[in-house]
């Protein structure tokens, strides 16, 4: 009976009006479990007693309108509360059908109707609690109580409510974070899939940031807290989840405008039946099977689905209908930097000079930096930590601001700086010689000397993304039809990145407002388009898309504000997915509508043609309604092929009670 969309009104107290998340103004027949249980076994023991004595008694009538009236209450206060407030709905097609069968003195199937229409109303509640039961499970994420160091090192348990920026806190092995923080001692491995979608557990130590509701897996860190409350990251995920449950795809504000006209409609359908037939029962079956639960159903199920779909990979939709827009996506315009590529210095050759072994050098180079905080200083630290190259402990460490650095390493004295570097102090300039890169070309380029003679040169650059060829090759297969570059470095360096990805279209040399002028271009030409960018520097060519998308948002407020969808991830894998999950939602959508109204329309041309009876009709508006539900639940597993990691449930029982959980994605239930 009872038609929801995401949340029904008494299911987010903090929207002030009487209106259901679809737009209709509906209520909810107040029932209990235990009341439809009682009115059934009134009903069932009517049947049961007609069929043992073979023909109709009084306690067999008696038990049927008992069971009527227990069942058919709620169903008619409803309706009467519907009229009170001048509010004409689907739920007095019930309440009529209901009044008739008991006018005709069929207690019982006044009862069947009853049960059959309160079931429909309990499988459509149970669809909008799948919604809401993933915004809880956000709020069960983030532990009750939290470790607090005090000023003198004791420990406190605290609410976590109680925490404040500036605090630190202590997470031990199995502990769910209590609030984003900067790591300021120890390392662990954090499972940030509640955050980011992310399959496999992220390695983090000092200075590292985490995120409330990740999980440490393994390792005792003490965290400074930089966000807490609502204004973690979690909070501002579960804000967005709760925004984009509330909007509305296009389709659906059509379908609200017409419903205020079906009842009505329905009404004349049922007079014309009696006036042709005068036969109440079809009548009945009418208003029974005209409910178009079904119909009204096919765009919040589907939507459900497609959000729990796209959460569970850290993808965050603040509207739905960018769900529908990216289905019409032909063309995405991408930033560069800290997009298709990682943002970051990474040592991508090693030049050595002479005998100088590879190994050599970058030992020599990264033990000189190790006290740095340069970007290169960070490359050559992380390519010696993979390459198992064990640092020396630098003496006289010495840096001069953006030109290189000395220190004694091993017993000789290291220079390792710009060219420029070197030769000021006194180094042959003839080691330029040896030099094939180019940093116009986006090389950045350092050498080594060690006891004044150059012993090799080190090219780093900003690395592309390992998975961006791969996600640019499946946007054109799932139809993309232009995807372009934009980027304020040189356009040789754009060229190059463009051809390493396989990105047909590059340009450089951009400021803000020539990306914006890009992205409306490209508009003008028909084309629908998707901005990419990482929302710090982008946000005004993000604003210009039809659908914008920023990169890495965990954390990142700016990010999370500029763009309508936001990756809480770096993985460039998920736009194909996003664009083929809006196609599917799209085809979900149009077979839910499609089997909606098919199944009205047959509906009431067999109920008027008295092929079907009024418990049938009830019977086939359940059936009806589990079809659109479990078609749109399809769309759950869209996506399962990028998961690879489910981490086991971490259990400690002699703590807060708060670690008992499994690390999956944010995964709103369908049912």
């Amino acid at each position: 009976m009872q038609v929801t969309s995401l949340l029904s009104q008494h299911e987010h107290k903090h929207v002030h009006d009487d209106s259901c998340g679809c737009g209709h103004d509906h209520s909810h027949s107040s029932v209990h479990l235990w009341q439809a249980v009682l009115g059934v076994v009134f009903v069932v023991n009517a049947y049961l007693v007609d069929w043992i004595f073979q023909s109709g008694t009084t306690l067999a009538s008696a038990s049927a309108f008992i069971g009527a009236i227990i069942l058919g209450y709620p169903i008619i206060v409803t309706a009467i509360k519907d009229l009170r407030v001048g509010r004409l709905s689907i739920n007095e097609l019930v309440a009529i059908a209901v009044l008739a069968a008991f006018a005709s003195e069929d207690y019982k199937m006044a009862g069947t109707i009853a049960f059959f229409m309160l079931m429909g109303e309990l499988i459509e509640t149970r669809t909008a609690e799948g919604a809401r039961d993933s915004i809880e499970s956000l709020i069960k994420l983030t532990p009750t109580k939290a470790r607090r160091l005090t000023k003198t090192g004791s420990e406190e348990e605290v609410a976590a409510s109680e925490l404040a920026v500036g605090d630190t806190i202590r997470i031990r092995p199995g502990d769910n974070v209590a609030a984003d923080g900067i790591i300021l001692s120890g390392q662990g491995s954090f499972n940030q899939a509640t955050i980011t979608g992310e399959s496999l557990p992220a390695d983090k130590k000092s200075g590292d940031e985490v995120f409330a509701g990740t999980q440490n897996l393994t390792g005792v860190l003490e965290i400074k807290v930089t966000r807490a409350g609502t204004d973690t990251t979690l909070g501002r995920v579960r804000e967005l989840i709760i925004a984009a449950e509330q909007t509305k795809l296009p389709i659906q504000k059509i379908v609200d405008q017409y419903m205020g006209f079906y009842t009505p409609l329905v009404l004349v359908i049922g007079a014309l039946v009696w006036a042709f037939t005068h036969q109440l029962d079809r009548v009945i079956a009418v208003f029974v099977v005209s409910c178009p639960c079904a119909f009204i159903l096919a765009t919040p199920t589907a939507m459900v689905a497609a959000l729990s779909a796209a959460a569970r990979l850290g993808i965050l939709i603040k509207n739905v209908a960018d769900i529908e827009a990216a289905a019409k996506i032909n063309a995405f315009i991408f930033d560069k930097t800290g997009t298709l590529t990682t943002g970051q210095l990474a040592v991508s050759r090693l030049a050595p000079i002479g005998e100088t072994k590879p190994a050599e050098l970058l030992l020599l180079a990264a033990s000189a930096e190790k006290y740095s905080n340069h970007p290169t200083a960070k490359a050559l630290a992380n390519l010696a930590g993979e390459a198992g190259v064990p640092l020396a402990e630098p003496k006289d460490f010495a840096e001069t601001a953006g030109r290189g650095v000395k220190a004694e390493i091993n017993g000789a004295s290291i220079l390792v700086g710009r060219a420029q570097w070197l030769k000021d102090n006194g180094i042959d300039a003839s080691f330029e010689k040896s030099v094939d890169l180019s940093e116009t070309e986006g090389w950045s380029l350092i050498f080594v000397a060690r006891n004044g003679q150059c012993v090799g040169w080190v090219g780093m650059q900003d690395k592309t993304r390992a998975e961006a060829k791969e996600a640019l090759t499946e946007l054109r297969e799932a139809g993309v039809r232009r995807i372009a570059m934009v980027s304020g470095d040189r356009q040789v360096v754009a060229s190059r990145v463009a051809s390493e990805i396989g990105c047909e279209e590059a340009k450089g040399d951009c400021l803000p407002q020539t990306k914006v002028e890009f992205v409306r271009a490209a508009k003008a030409k028909g084309y629908k388009v998707a901005v990419v960018g990482d929302g710090v520097n982008d946000a005004p060519a993000l604003a210009a898309g039809d659908i914008s998308i920023a990169m890495g948002a965990a954390g990142s407020e700016v990010a999370i504000h500029s763009a309508t969808i936001a990756l809480m991830n770096n993985d460039l894998r998920r736009l194909p997915f996003l664009v083929k999950l809006s196609r599917s939602t799209r085809s979900v959508i149009n077979q839910n509508f499609a089997f909606g109204v098919a199944f009205i329309i047959v509906g009431l041309s067999a109920t008027s043609f008295g092929y079907i009876g009024p418990i049938e009709a009830a019977m086939l508006h359940v059936a009806g309604t589990l079809i659109v539900i479990f078609n749109s639940a399809r769309l759950v597993r869209k996506g399962e092929e990028l998961e690879h990691f489910q981490p086991a449930i971490v259990e400690d029982k002699h703590d807060h009670g708060s670690h008992q959980k499994p690390v999956g994605g944010l995964t709103p239930k369908l049912a």
